[in-house]
């Protein structure tokens, strides 16, 4: 999987480590299909791809969803994560903004 330039309302964004591949994230918009993943890692795949897999990203580890087994349940591959940045404005940096007017 490679960086997916199509990143739908990005948040994030991470290197992964044991490769080095940058990668963007967007929460899930997918409510009833794989609501146990927040986000959605943007990813380049094989043609007919969704460009897209269910993860749960933290501050240094990602938890990707990268096929499904037999059963129907997600098989997960933990992966270890640097460089990890969230976009916008969250409360932290709202701290920080001097507005002037």
């Amino acid at each position: 999987m490679a960086f997916w330039t199509h990143t739908e309302a990005p948040v994030g964004c991470f290197v992964e480590k044991e490769v080095g591949n940058y990668f963007e994230y967007s929460l899930n918009d997918d409510f009833v299909f794989c609501k146990d993943f927040t986000h959605k890692v943007w990813v380049g795949g094989l043609v007919n791809d969704q460009g897209y897999r269910y993860a749960n990203v933290k501050k240094t580890v990602a938890y990707i969803c990268v096929d499904e087994d037999d059963y129907g349940q997600p098989v997960v591959e933990k992966w270890d994560i640097k460089g990890h940045k969230q976009y916008g404005f969250g409360r932290a940096n709202l701290d920080q903004l001097t507005i002037r007017g």
